[in-house]
């Protein structure tokens, strides 16, 4: 692919001298919010950086990119300027804005409009009036560049989360824009696809003179391909002096060493949620309700599903009516050859798998894009039946955290999901608020879902299905689009869930995360189980999948 002709695109003329992005004194409030989530910000790009984004959960990174591409500009308070190669994004009409910025969303779903690869790929190059011949050459070297051949014709319906995130760069690059804005681009990729795709973004930054601005809360992969990196934090931005400082590793528990999933069963140990660290509890003897040898800052829910029992095990009742219980599962959730495919004529995503999940504990599921994890999730959850082979699931309830949080959220306010199922599920509002509150979504009542950061969206259907209370929980990517602090909230959940008795079983790219929260990792291959260890043991004899 040859290198952009700088001088083909649209709108006023820009020399190498100018800005790609240029930001001054920008301001940005979303309706009903309390303050602003962006407040006199500065900011330059050169043309040609590989620039990273980082911040917290909620800080405004995807708000500020989605600002600089005004066909997805957020409904809000706006003050202050913003330019793209010199020319103000508010003056931008579609074709320019196409022409000069490309834009990839954090969860493929909100992208994809079309229902085959090939199409999705010709789809922006058709609205723009391409020549049948210049399009179909556009999405030939674009499918090469990236090596979508094999699964160019493919429905996009039946694409991983993975591949569906390749594929939205892909089509925005048939577009050849001359900024690329990316917001979590590889949360959905296994560790192998993660380093492909970061190599081809960093092969259209150089080769093709593109300039890339990456909002991410993983910088550990990039930070060899970036120039630069920029942290938003309370509304403001500044540049990170020592951008290696970002590539040490994330520890999710102070004071905790790998392999805790074993560590928690050896001291039948719960979490502070203060401190985020292991306490170990005390006998469990003595009255009902009883809360020996546990610190201050745990939840009062907690504390009743461990220790709120007679010796029949009949729960208490706590907290406005809520019933809230251990879960002695105890019976594993188990699949005997199983054998799965979306249609005849679609090759198998589920080949004779054999597999057993065990009650109260953190199961992890790691392995390439497409290689059956959400679709074993699926048919945990009954979301898909087997044509072959038999499940045995030992939880008398399930409930599944698809990728796309987005799906489960239906109601106009952030109170209104947290309440969605209150009158069928048993609950209350001081609960509802209760598990909000341990969850991060405090202040956030009045908040229309979508306003929400990815991860604070993530966070809100996790909290509507810990509010059910179901024995098998099913997480796919559960930790996409947060920082550290919110996965430390994760973690805390699932532990806690396990603790109680619960099944957690997630399938997830980020290894870190499974390192230290999961009892035992499995590796799946080709619609199978290839192995299933404790963390220690599997990333010792791992050449690729390391933590």
């Amino acid at each position: 692919m040859a290198r952009l002709d700088r001088g083909s695109v649209s709108g006023a003329a820009c020399g190498p001298d100018m800005p790609a992005i240029e930001v001054r004194s920008l301001s940005f409030a979303y309706p009903g919010a309390d303050a602003a989530v962006l407040e006199g910000l500065d900011w330059s790009v050169p043309q040609g950086a590989f620039e990273l984004l980082v911040g917290g959960t909620g800080s405004g990174k995807s708000t500020l990119l989605s600002l600089l591409k005004p066909e997805i500009a957020p409904a809000g308070e706006r003050t202050g300027d913003a330019r793209v190669l010199g020319e103000n994004v508010a003056d931008m009409d579609v074709r320019a804005s196409a022409e000069r910025v490309g834009y990839v969303f954090q969860d493929p779903e909100n992208q994809i409009v079309c229902e085959t690869v090939w199409h999705e790929m010709a789809f922006g190059l058709e609205n723009l009036g391409v020549s049948r011949d210049e399009m179909r050459r556009r999405v030939a070297e674009t499918s090469y560049f990236f090596g979508l051949e094999d699964w160019l014709h493919r429905d996009t319906d039946t694409l991983s989360g993975g591949r569906k995130q390749l594929l939205s760069l892909a089509a925005v690059l048939a577009l050849r824009p001359r900024v690329l804005l990316l917001d979590e681009p590889t949360s959905q990729l296994d560790p192998v696809a993660e380093k492909n795709f970061l190599h081809a973004l960093f092969r259209v930054n150089r080769e093709l003179g593109c300039t890339v601005v990456v909002a991410t809360h993983q910088p550990r992969p990039m930070l060899e391909y970036a120039t630069r990196a920029y942290r938003i934090e309370g509304g403001c931005i500044c540049k990170v002096a020592d951008i290696a400082s970002l590539g040490h590793r994330e520890e999710l528990f102070s004071g905790e060493v790998s392999g805790w999933g074993a560590s928690r069963r050896a001291k039948n140990g719960v979490f502070s949620s203060a401190s985020g660290q292991l306490d170990s509890l005390g006998p469990r003897g003595g009255a009902p309700g009883a809360k020996k040898g546990l610190k201050s800052g745990k939840s009062a829910e907690f504390e009743v599903q461990i220790l709120s029992q007679d010796d029949s095990g009949v729960p208490s009742r706590v907290g406005g009516g809520r019933i809230l219980q251990k879960m002695h599962g105890g019976s594993a959730t188990t699949l005997s050859e199983g054998w799965f495919r979306y249609d005849r004529a679609a090759g198998w995503v589920l080949r004779g798998l054999d597999v057993t999940f065990s009650a109260g504990a953190v199961h992890a599921i790691v392995g390439g894009n497409g290689c059956g994890k959400s679709t074993m999730l699926s048919v945990l959850a009954k979301t898909a039946k087997l044509q072959r082979g038999r499940m045995v699931r030992g939880a008398a309830s399930a409930a599944l955290l698809p990728q796309n949080p987005k799906a489960l959220l239906v109601a106009e306010t952030v109170r209104g999901e947290l309440m969605e199922w209150a009158s069928t599920c048993g609950y209350d509002e001081d609960a509802a608020q209760e598990r909000a509150a341990q969850l991060g979504l405090d202040g956030l009542d009045a908040r229309h879902p979508y306003d929400l950061s990815g991860g604070q969206r993530q966070l809100l259907a996790l909290a509507k299905l810990l509010l059910i209370g179901p024995e098998l929980l099913l997480l796919d990517e559960p930790t996409k689009g947060l920082d550290l602090a919110n996965r430390r909230i994760i973690a805390r959940a699932l532990c806690e869930h396990a603790q109680a008795g619960g099944t957690v079983i997630m399938a997830t790219h980020d290894l870190d995360f499974a390192e230290q929260v999961a009892d035992d990792i499995a590796m799946m291959f080709d619609g199978e189980i290839a192995c299933m260890e404790p963390p220690t043991d599997f990333f010792a004899d791992n050449v690729f999948y390391r933590a």
